[in-house]
């Protein structure tokens, strides 16, 4: 354990009594916390002319602040300065044709006057040839063969359908 008062002025130095003054400090140097994290708690607004004030608090291994700060006197009014020309003109800088599956991009700059755009469009992938069946363009028969299929599946003549003539019973009453 740590003692300030010693050694005492004008002894010699004792080898166990000094390795225990160390050891003493050492071990209070390893109770101080390690701070790890600082956060604001609170600021506070004071009337003017309220002289500031600062708190901190050590939480565990967070220091905690709370600020109190006077409002300032009232400034003097800006000048208001003159209006900058409108932008009047949107200006297409390239279009460059990208890769399938590429992300489009673009990109934006103002040069003073004028908005400048670039873009990169992926280009779609290749289409089928017409020949292998695959979607596209159908001719009127085919289109005509796909309608007379759908209705083939659906009932043609609901009027030749019994009816149900069965009554019901409202369950609720």
């Amino acid at each position: 354990m740590f003692d300030p008062n010693l050694p005492q002025e004008g002894t010699l130095a004792d080898a166990v009594q000094m390795r225990s003054q160390f050891n003493g400090l050492k071990a209070l140097i390893d109770t101080v916390p390690t701070l790890t994290a600082a956060q604001v708690d609170s600021t506070t607004t004071l009337p003017q002319g309220t002289p500031a004030n600062a708190t901190v608090n050590v939480v565990g291994n967070m220091l905690h602040f709370s600020f109190e700060i006077p409002q300032g006197q009232e400034g003097l009014p800006g000048l208001v300065g003159p209006a900058g020309p409108p932008f009047a003109n949107a200006v297409v800088d390239s279009v460059t044709t990208l890769n399938p599956g590429d992300s489009a991009t673009v990109s934006v700059s103002f040069d003073g006057a004028n908005v400048r755009f670039t873009f990169g469009i992926p280009r779609g992938n290749d289409g089928s040839n017409g020949n292998d069946g695959a979607p596209g363009e159908i001719s009127q028969a085919q289109l005509d063969s796909a309608i007379l299929n759908s209705l083939n599946g659906t009932s043609n003549n609901t009027n030749g359908l019994g009816t149900l003539d069965t009554g019901f019973a409202d369950p609720d009453m």
